[in-house]
């Protein structure tokens, strides 16, 4: 792990500045994404093995979308293949480059940056491919079967549980962990989301609480981080792991087969009860706690 004195970030905070001052404007906008993709470049360059290890795990991410392509194609043909692929191309590819754009963010809390992307990450995006092929099908206009959104969706359990000890055993938790680990699950949520909605499944209300949980706080970070130029800090909290739980049971009871529907159905009510609860005090919670924080500088 090597050692670094960072200055990226005057260098960020120098950019969001200037681009609030213009405005906006598509000219301050265009140069912003410039300067942002060459300190990217940057990184790149400056720490080739963390260069070599990311083209190990974007081949790995081509790797995986292509089996599920094959996967697809041998279940539903090439008709349906075609109709998917475009959406889970875009995904993968905007998930490849999303992991470049943040290269610099492999660090750890002292700001050291690792050499390498962990496997906790790697982990990390196993889910975030499972959750571009079911964005895919959603774009492609495909109706998704509850039994294969169920695989998905404990794919994507695992790999959530199992990135986080590996990380914490390893060692290795870093930014761009967080950070991969909050987009994977927004969006592995939004899309396991529209497709109970497509099967009937979830109320059309009951989905814009599901998806508010994540959006919420996205929006306030991005606000932040472009009106402000600084960054709400929205991390782990007790009551975000327990929403996060009580959602991730409630979506687990809705994709469980009809087989179990004696033990589900009781529970529905319930357990909804309990997460629209948990998903309103969560991000109150983490809004107090942001305030109180800032009041302490």
């Amino acid at each position: 792990m090597a050692q670094v004195s960072s200055n990226e970030t005057p260098f960020v905070v120098d950019l969001l500045t200037t681009l609030r001052q213009e405005k906006f404007s598509p000219a301050a906008c265009v140069r912003f994404l410039a300067r942002s993709w060459k300190m990217s470049r940057r990184t790149a360059y400056e720490y080739p093995t963390l260069k070599r290890s990311w083209l190990r795990v974007s081949a790995g991410i081509g790797a995986l979308a292509l089996a599920l392509l094959v996967g697809n194609f041998a279940l539903q043909g090439a008709f349906s293949t075609l109709r998917l692929l475009p959406g889970f191309l875009f995904c993968a590819v905007w998930q490849i480059n999303d992991l470049f754009w943040h290269l610099g963010l492999n660090r750890n809390a002292r700001d050291d940056i690792y050499s390498t992307i962990g496997l906790a990450t790697m982990l990390t995006q196993v889910r975030g491919v499972v959750a571009s092929f079911l964005l895919g099908r959603l774009v492609g206009g495909l109706a998704t079967p509850v039994w294969l959104a169920l695989v998905c969706f404990l794919v994507g359990i695992l790999t959530d549980i199992l990135d986080g000890q590996v990380a914490q055993r390893a060692h290795t938790q870093s930014k761009l962990g967080q950070l991969l680990d909050g987009e994977t699950d927004f969006f592995l949520y939004l899309a396991l989301t529209f497709i109970l909605l497509q099967n009937g499944i979830l109320p059309l209300w009951v989905a814009i609480v599901m998806v508010a949980r994540f959006l919420v706080p996205l929006l306030a970070a991005l606000a932040s981080y472009f009106l402000l130029a600084r960054r709400v800090q929205f991390g782990s909290t007790r009551w975000g792991k327990l929403a996060g739980l009580a959602q991730c049971l409630y979506f687990g009871l809705l994709l469980a087969p009809a087989q179990f529907a004696i033990i589900t159905n009781p529970l529905n009510v319930p357990l909804l009860v309990v997460t629209l609860g948990l998903l309103i005090i969560a991000p109150v919670a983490q809004i107090v706690g942001n305030i109180k924080a800032r009041g302490k500088v």
